[in-house]
């Protein structure tokens, strides 16, 4: 049986984590990363003060220590300067994938093995597995609605070595389901939606507040003026509503196709592959991270471009210094520099980078 810290979010899927481990025979302890307490004041809840209240008692039912670690400076340094720098920048960051790889595998992690646990636990919905040659594979989860392993995608051997998701070999249903066998104080908790650890906050609240808007104008693909923008870091490719340009044809929608950063033009045109800059099948993926075997000869793959994407066949090409080409067999909507790839073979996770360039 081995020493593990969790991080116990105060939701219903860590909670369960943290049970299960307990009933294997698990040293356990609690741990809550306090990463962000909104003092800025921005707009929406921030409820990280119920979340403590919630893993406190859930600890309490379990009999476990329950830890709060403070993690706030860090949590500014890699997660809220990346985000406003990849906004300010033109490109639309993925937070919650930094979060994983920066604080709950990162810091966490550091943390914890310095206090002499040999294992994270997560409520993640992935697989862990140890291969044939020692090292740790991570696996789509179970529940195929509920997958997070796309979350995992930027993850190094050495954090995946010691990574544990008692959830992950389980459907939703299923963890609720132990939850009310433990009597988990959590069970009926609705699950989170915000960004990575800032809670209802919407995204661009969160950036008005760092980011200052920029208004210009709003262009078709052949450059006529449509209307006025509030500021090119407030949109992303492929959004269909809150850019306030009305289609003047029944059953088509303007949707952002681009973003000319030296004019301050945002560019739209029609949901359609017929609109240039909208749909790409060859891109460049960086700030590339492999789970098992290096990304050093040319192979196919299913490549995810998003989280709520499927995974789609593509052919990988090395480039060297930490570089991919992806070659997908079918053009894809919305690639998005700054966004996350996702690299699988069949359910098996291989690593991810981000886009950088698209065409």
């Amino acid at each position: 049986m081995a020493k593990v810290l969790v991080g116990l979010s105060g939701g219903v899927d860590s909670a369960v984590a943290a049970a299960l481990l307990v009933e294997q025979g698990h040293e356990v302890t609690a741990g809550y990363m306090k990463n962000w307490i909104n003092e800025e004041g921005i707009p929406g809840d921030c409820p990280w003060e119920q979340d403590i209240e919630d893993g406190r008692a859930v600890a309490k039912k379990l009999g476990i220590e329950y830890r709060v670690i403070d993690l706030i400076d860090s949590y500014r340094d890699r997660i809220v300067e990346y985000l406003i720098e990849g906004y300010r920048s033109g490109i639309t960051p993925n937070p919650d994938v930094w979060c994983n790889r920066e604080m709950k595998f990162g810091v966490f992690l550091d943390y914890a093995l310095s206090q002499g646990f040999a294992h994270v636990a997560t409520g993640h919905y992935a697989r862990h597995r140890i291969l044939g040659d020692g090292s740790a594979a991570i696996l789509r989860g179970a529940d195929p609605n509920k997958d997070q392993s796309y979350f995992l995608s930027l993850m190094t051997q050495r954090q995946a070595a010691h990574a544990l998701f008692p959830t992950g070999e389980m459907l939703k249903p299923e963890v609720r389901q132990v939850a009310r066998r433990f009597d988990l104080p959590v069970a009926e908790k609705k699950d989170s939606q915000g960004i990575c650890f800032l809670g209802q906050v919407k995204m661009s609240d969160f950036l008005r507040h760092y980011v200052t808007d920029t208004p210009g104008e709003i262009v078709d693909l052949a450059g006529k003026v449509l209307g006025e923008h509030r500021g090119l870091h407030l949109y992303t490719l492929g959004q269909r509503k809150g850019h306030g340009v009305a289609s003047p044809r029944e059953g088509m929608a303007y949707v952002v196709v681009g973003k000319n950063l030296a004019a301050n033009q945002l560019i739209v045109g029609w949901d359609s592959p017929e609109s240039r800059g909208l749909y790409a099948q060859e891109c460049i993926v960086g700030t590339l991270s492999a789970l098992n075997e290096a990304f050093d000869q040319p192979r196919h793959v299913d490549a995810q471009p998003r989280y709520r994407a499927k995974a789609e066949p593509a052919r990988l090409t090395p480039l060297g210094a930490g570089k991919i080409h992806l070659s997908f067999q079918r053009p894809q909507r919305a690639i998005v520099p700054g966004q996350i790839c996702a690299l699988y073979e069949g359910g098996r996770l291989l690593g991810g980078g981000v886009f950088e360039s698209v065409n």
